[in-house]
Parts: structure tokens; sequence; C-alpha cells
């Protein structure tokens, strides 16, 4: 019973691991853009397991390449070569759009990250780091330590000095009223005179899109005139695609694209949809920097041949399936339709996203206050209309998260979104 295993669940793990719903559920199987729980009730699935499942539950060519590749070994360490891991780095390696491209495999986003504030420290010869307000990066004692949600940071201390940025949330904050192009030139401004009162630093590090923020996003551009002004010092862009990256935004296959216009980032970290539910991360930088480590270092899990082969099916459909595509039509779809349905719920500030990363900013009505409680109903009212989406938020988890698997349908999209219409409606 889910209710004897939610008991069991608080006996023996952390009282800070969250849970959903006042009544946790227990997800048991899942097929395409749906799961099923415990009691075998179905769900649409509007959150793909924090948006890992990325391109569809129980992908046959996915589960065939894992169970093929389980026959033969599932495991050997980095001491040894590694076929399937050659093959994904040098695909992934590609895709990237960095010259002279090095990939090393990580277990997860928080390890990837981790191993690009190390790439970064080491080669500028500095622990100053610049951050986004209002970003996450995971839950690793140095990703904490430049995670600037206050809701994700459990803790003060760092082995860094971490600076926060303005600009990643574009309609809070001091230059919330500005235009676009006002916007991008007074962060940059405020970048040039941060600057100019500390060390110089190892790197910037950014989401393209803020995930756990709530799927904020600056103007296109921002991050592009922003490493202009780091180049000028030196200083490295690190672009963090754990949830952007693959073609979830739709209009282009990462994030960091939408400010491209000075190249590409010097590392890029990525994860959770690659691996489409198995446990896969990683660090893309250029050769330089990548090898910049003086000293030994193996993986003991990164790349092990399992995830490895299930990342290259993954992969391999995203690609030959064109989702960045179905993404940017489908997503294109959805948006319009929940900004229609929430034109009529006072509750809600704002819909914005893009592609499949849609988020939905709930506030007390007439004000800009965070609506938490709102945010947690909605979830409770979609979750028993058979919806399973997300929620964050940097100010408070006021934001609900939409990112199905890119495989989803035109039909599903308009399910989801008239159930999802019902849950806000339930609030108004």
């Amino acid at each position: 019973m889910t209710d004897d295993l939610w008991g069991r669940h608080r006996s023996v793990l952390p009282d800070w691991l969250a849970l959903y719903y006042d009544r946790p559920l227990e997800i048991t199987h899942g097929e395409g853009r749906h799961v099923w729980d415990a009691a075998g009730n179905r769900y649409l699935d509007f959150f793909g397991g924090i948006l890992t499942t990325m391109t569809a539950h129980a992908l046959p060519e996915v589960t065939k390449a894992v169970a093929e590749q389980a026959g033969r070994i599932v495991h050997s360490s980095t001491l040894y070569l590694n076929r399937p891991m050659v093959e994904l780095a040098e695909r992934v390696a590609q895709l990237s759009g960095i010259p002279d491209a090095r990939v090393f495999f990580t277990t997860s986003g928080t390890e990837a990250n981790d191993t690009a504030l190390l790439l970064a420290t080491t080669y500028r010869r500095s622990n100053t780091v610049l951050a986004m307000r209002n970003s996450y990066h995971g839950r690793s004692f140095s990703a904490v330590g430049i995670t600037g949600n206050r809701g994700w940071s459990p803790t003060s201390l760092s082995p860094l000095q971490t600076l926060y940025v303005h600009g990643g949330v574009r309609t809070r904050g001091p230059y919330a009223a500005l235009d676009d192009r006002a916007f991008i030139d007074a962060c940059v401004e405020d970048l040039r005179d941060l600057l100019g009162h500390t060390r110089p630093p190892a790197a910037l590090i950014a989401e393209p899109v803020q995930g756990v923020g709530g799927f904020t996003s600056p103007p296109d551009g921002l991050y592009a005139a922003f490493r202009e002004v780091l180049h000028e010092r030196g200083a490295l862009w690190i672009a963090d695609e754990v949830q952007t990256g693959w073609g979830r935004t739709g209009e282009h296959f990462w994030g960091w694209q939408a400010h491209g216009r000075s190249g590409p980032p010097d590392i890029v970290t990525f994860a959770k949809g690659i691996g489409n539910g198995m446990s896969v991360g990683g660090v893309i930088a250029r050769s330089e920097i990548m090898n910049c480590l003086d000293a030994n270092s193996i993986s003991t899990f990164g790349g092990t041949q399992i995830t490895m082969a299930a990342g290259l099916a993954n992969l391999t459909y995203l690609l030959e399936h064109d989702l960045q595509g179905n993404a940017r039509r489908v997503g294109g779809l959805l948006i319009e339709r929940l900004r229609a349905a929430a034109a009529q719920v006072p509750a809600v500030r704002e819909v914005r996203g893009r592609g499949l990363m849609i988020g939905i900013e709930l506030t007390r009505p007439g004000t800009d206050e965070a609506a938490p409680e709102a945010a947690a109903a909605v979830l409770e009212a979609a979750r028993e209309g058979g919806l399973l989406i997300g929620k964050g938020g940097g100010h408070s988890t006021s934001a609900l998260r939409i990112a199905p698997p890119l495989s989803l349908t035109v039909a599903e999209a308009e399910e989801g979104a008239e159930i999802l219409e019902g849950a806000l409606r339930s609030i108004a």
C-alpha cells in the first residue's frame, strides 16, 4: 500500500527529501507520455521526472538498447576503453558547437556542474565565480555555493567566492520596467561595475532558462553581451544546459544559442534528458580547458556502458524524429492555449516559456506577492484531473512548471491544457 510505503519512507529517509502532494504518489510504470500509480490511476505526465524522461516513457529503442547492453556488460569504469562512451562523446562533441571539444561523462547534473567549476577555477587560477540570481545548479557543496535561490541553498558556507548578477528574471527586479534593449544594457553595466570591485573571476555560470527558478529567462542576447565583458577579463562562460539542452526550447538545440552571437560557451554542462531516465550527465569544453588538470582522475560510474547505450539510442531517436521541431510546434500551441486560459484567472501573473518548457507564475490577485499556496492547490487539482506537473520559483514555489516528453502530441497537449485550465479555475 502507498500509505505504508510513505510511512516507511519517513522512517528511513531525510526529512528534507521533498515529496509532492498531500498524499504522495507512487508511480509504478509508464508508456509514452503517460504513467500509472500503485492504485492503477493513469496520468498524463507533464513533468517527465523533472525534465528527465525526454523522449517518452518505456521508449522501445532505449529499453532494447539497455537490455542488449546489460546482456553483454553493464560496467567496467573509465579505466578501460569503452566503445559506447567514445561513440556518444563523438556525437555530443559534434553537436556542441564548441571547437576541438572534449567530453567528460558524469552521473548527474550536479556532478557535471561540479566538474565545470573544477575546470574553470583551475584553468583561471581563481575561486571567484559569477552566478545568476534565482539560479539553481545542484545539491553538492560547491553547487549549493553558486545557487542563487534561497529555497535550495541550505548553507552559506562554500569553497568559492560567489557574486550574483542581475538578469535571469525578466519581469522582476530593478530593471523589470525597461524594454529588452535597455534591460540588457542595464545588466551589462551592472556586471561591469561588479567586476570593477572584485578580483578577476574564473567564470560566469548561467542557465539559459532557469529551471528550478520557475522557467524564467532574460531577453535573447543577454549572455552574448555578458560574454563580451567576460572575454575582456579572460573569464569563462559556463552554460548550464541540464534542463534546456537537446532541443527542449524548440527554437534551438541548446539554450545558449538564443545568446550565441559571440559563439558557443567555453563550457557546457548537460544531464537529465539525454539518458531518458538513466543516470547520465556530462561536461563539454575546449580541449585546452578540459585538459588543464594536472592530476589523475577517473569516474567509476560516469560513462558506464549501460547508460551510454541508453544515451546513444535516445539521442538517435530524438534526432531522427525531429523532437526539437515537435517541441517548437506543439509547445507553441500549448503555450498559447495556456495563455488564453490563464487570462481568465486573476491569480496568474505570467505564462512564459519556450518550446516544451513552460512556466505559469501565480500571485495573490492584484499584487506581485507570490502565492505558493495557490501553486500547491493547482498541483493537487491537476493530479485529481489526471495530470502531473511541477512547481518552482525564486521568491517561493509559486510557479507551475510544465515540461512534457518532447514527443507530446497535439491531442495530448490539448488534453493537458484542458485539465490545467480546470485546475487554475478551481483557485479563481
